[in-house]
């Protein structure tokens, strides 16, 4: 065997070495940070996104259509994590209304927290407690929403519970998680809503 062959050899046997333990300092390395290995990354975020995922939310900000000047806005940020999935008066989160004569006009505004959260496929109905207000008589009173998310490019619509009445009554008696249909139109371009579906838990048969 001459010197040049033996040189090659041993440079390509050297060179395939490095690369074997190249590639199990990356595998020790992720097996010392718990990592699965055997699994595309691609996976692991998948299943990430999977645990933390809600069990239901609604979410989103739009003014509603009008043919007159009145300018009516909804904000949702209502939430139901994964871990009170069979308790939908758990949820917690946000809401502002506000109906004005005009843009920055004169009218009603109110703030709340929410104290239910039931969503079915691209639906939501919820409820919460008015905290802040200039209509004095609704203030601690419950009033409720609801949400029909219509995907994109597409007007979402609003109802809520004082539809029959005209004007919030501030009703401490309305049930959780209760609001008429939702019957108003979004204005186009002004924003959507966002609806993530529940999974109720079904009772298992005996």
């Amino acid at each position: 065997m001459s010197r040049t062959t033996f040189t090659r050899n041993s440079t390509r046997a050297l060179a395939v070495g490095a690369a074997l333990l190249v590639t199990a300092g990356v595998a020790g390395a992720a097996a010392a940070s718990g990592e699965d290995v055997t699994r595309p990354a691609g996976v692991h975020r998948a299943e990430k996104k999977a645990e933390t995922r809600e069990a239901a939310a609604l979410t989103g900000k739009a003014k509603m259509f009008r043919k007159t000047t009145e300018d009516v806005t909804f904000t949702f940020d209502a939430h139901l994590a994964k871990r009170n999935n069979g308790d939908p008066s758990k949820a917690t989160g946000t809401f502002t209304f506000v109906h004005l004569d005009r843009p920055g006009g004169k009218g009603g505004w109110a703030k709340g927290r929410i104290d239910c959260l039931v969503t079915g496929g691209k639906v939501a109905t919820v409820t919460g407690i008015v905290t802040e207000t200039n209509l004095k008589k609704i203030e601690g009173g419950r009033v409720g929403f609801s949400v029909h998310d219509k995907g994109p490019g597409k007007l979402d619509r609003v109802g809520y519970s004082w539809a029959a009445t005209g004007r919030p009554t501030g009703d401490k008696k309305l049930p959780k998680c209760n609001s008429a249909a939702p019957f108003e139109v979004v204005k186009k371009g002004t924003g959507d809503f966002h609806v993530t579906p529940w999974t109720p838990p079904y009772p298992e048969a005996r």
